[in-house]
């Protein structure tokens, strides 16, 4: 009878093989390929908090030597709902690649937005971009966001739920929702305003 091999043997013969990798660096793998796992659901869980909206998609042309060259313009509008918003523009030979790149755009121009307990904003502010003006101020818990088009997009996305806003000027969606995005970042907290100013919230309500 012949015998058989033992688990043991035929490990250390595994070993003993030039270029073989050892039995503790393959667990030291397995271990690091289970975190690599984790850590890729918790970035999926943080970009799941992100919503995006597609404001417009437009197709465009640029003339060159040959003739016309088409492409696909995006506007996408990226938030979390909790005070975070960007608005991102997006170019490319098909629509799917023109509104990534718009997302990715967006992600990198991001505006935080003070809330106040009721989801509206603290005070009243005025934002302006090209030939577009944008107001928006604050309101009473129940009113909804009283805004159209694109501004409606960006004020939602930022996670306010009580605001009046008015287009004034120009109609184009890309020019209103920066003018919104002005807006937003000229906001101010009356507590930060005074830490400013150098004075007391009394000070600053008297």
């Amino acid at each position: 009878m012949t015998d058989t091999p033992t688990k043991q043997e035929i490990q250390s013969k595994s070993d003993n093989v030039p270029g073989a990798i050892p039995v503790e660096q393959r667990k030291n793998n397995r271990n690091d390929r289970k975190r690599n796992r984790r850590g890729d659901s918790k970035n999926l869980e943080r970009d799941s908090d992100w919503q995006e909206r597609v404001v417009q998609i437009r197709r465009v042309s640029k003339t060159v030597k040959g003739g016309k060259k088409m492409s696909f313009r995006a506007i996408v509008v990226v938030g979390n709902e909790k005070g975070q918003v960007g608005v991102g523009v997006g170019k490319a030979g098909d629509v799917i690649g023109a509104v990534r790149k718009g997302v990715s755009d967006g992600k990198k121009n991001l505006v935080r937005v003070p809330l106040t307990p009721n989801n509206s904003i603290p005070t009243l502010s005025l934002g302006r971009d090209g030939a577009a003006n944008v107001l928006i101020r604050p309101a009473a818990p129940g009113t909804g966001v009283i805004a159209g088009g694109s501004i409606r997009t960006v004020l939602e996305l930022a996670g306010i739920k009580n605001v009046l806003a008015k287009r004034l000027g120009s109609k184009t969606p890309l020019n209103n929702a920066r003018a919104a995005m002005v807006a937003l970042s000229q906001l101010r907290t009356h507590k930060s305003a005074s830490r400013e100013r150098g004075i007391s919230l009394e000070q600053l309500y008297s």
